[in-house]
């Protein structure tokens, strides 16, 4: 869904990338099951941003100020968390240069993502979100300087095709426009799980989140005296809505990882194309055509894909380590 990114920006991403953020020490409070029910009310949180923004625009509220309330709620929320449990202190960071230039990204992917879910039905516009570990494939190897195998080129492969299914360029059922700021949306994905994984060296996911919020508001403010409209009481309510379902999105995928490993708790962001389809029938009577249906197992697949081959890997080297340790 949209914005993944946000912080739930790596949710979708190989284990390599994102995985890795975690610390070991957190194995200890595995609990797969828990991890499981968590990540899909995670998504469903998410998801219901997606439709909200959705009706938002439809009103006319502009995108600047969807953005902004959406952050804007999001402050004193974590704001009252780090007072109820243990001070305002934990909200702290040592790295705040690092912390705007992952602002400045957030803001590139929340643009792209947002902008997808208004341009494109629900169900294209998550299905294209899925490509968020094609990219991230793609930027391990630009990046990382990492040998990429067989199988997770096989899996970029398909993935691409998959889009190119669904967006059926030059022909299809979608503008495609829309399809290409959906690309761009689960590009910044991809881009954003690096700074994150860099950033969670030092920092605490609720920290990274805070942060981003801030950020985003302070940038945000500028525009508002040129967007910002009367609205009536079902808009606030919408505007609202929107900030506290992305919230409940974000904590709960972060906390999802605190119980499960992305590579076992990942198939429950598959499920978003669900509630993205029931949402386009029940608020839009839209359905998504044959084509989206075609597309849509091969992009779910290249993804599934990656994030096995990427605890394959992950494991290998692990493995590697214990046994250098040994000798």
């Amino acid at each position: 869904m949209i914005s993944r990114c946000e912080d739930r920006n790596a949710c979708q991403l190989p284990l390599r990338s994102y995985g890795e953020i975690m610390s070991a020490s957190d194995h200890q409070h595995d609990r797969p099951l828990l991890a499981l029910l968590i990540r899909l009310l995670g998504i469903a949180g998410f998801a219901s941003m997606a439709a909200l923004i959705k009706l938002a625009s439809q009103r006319g509220i502009h995108l600047a100020e969807i953005i902004f309330w959406r952050q804007f709620v999001t402050v004193p929320i974590l704001f009252l968390w780090a007072m109820m449990s243990g001070g305002i202190a934990q909200l702290g960071t040592q790295r705040p240069r690092a912390h705007f230039v992952r602002g400045l990204y957030g803001i590139a992917g929340m643009l792209c993502n947002f902008g997808a879910v208004i341009l494109l039905p629900l169900a294209e516009a998550q299905t294209i979100n899925f490509s968020a570990p094609i990219f991230a494939v793609l930027l391990s190897i630009v990046l990382l300087k990492e040998s990429v195998g067989f199988w997770r080129w096989g899996a970029v492969g398909a993935g691409f095709l998959g889009i190119v299914i669904i967006a059926q360029p030059g022909g299809g059922h979608i503008p495609l426009t829309g399809a290409l700021v959906a690309l761009g949306g689960a590009f910044m994905i991809a881009l954003i799980s690096i700074q994150i994984r860099d950033l969670s060296r030092t920092d605490k996911p609720v920290v990274i989140v805070f942060w981003f919020a801030v950020t985003s508001v302070v940038l945000f403010i500028p525009f508002q005296p040129f967007v910002m409209q009367h609205h009536s009481w079902e808009n606030w309510l919408l505007l609202l809505a929107i900030g506290l379902t992305g919230t409940w999105g974000q904590l709960l995928v972060t906390v999802a990882l605190r119980y499960g490993k992305v590579s076992s708790v990942i198939v429950m962001d598959y499920s978003s194309i669900i509630w993205a389809t029931l949402f386009g029938w029940l608020l839009f009577s839209a359905l998504p055509p044959a084509t989206t249906w075609l597309g849509a197992p091969l992009i779910v697949v290249a993804g599934l894909t990656i994030a096995w081959r990427e605890r394959v890997v992950a494991h290998r080297r692990f493995s590697d380590l214990r046994g250098t340790a040994g000798t």
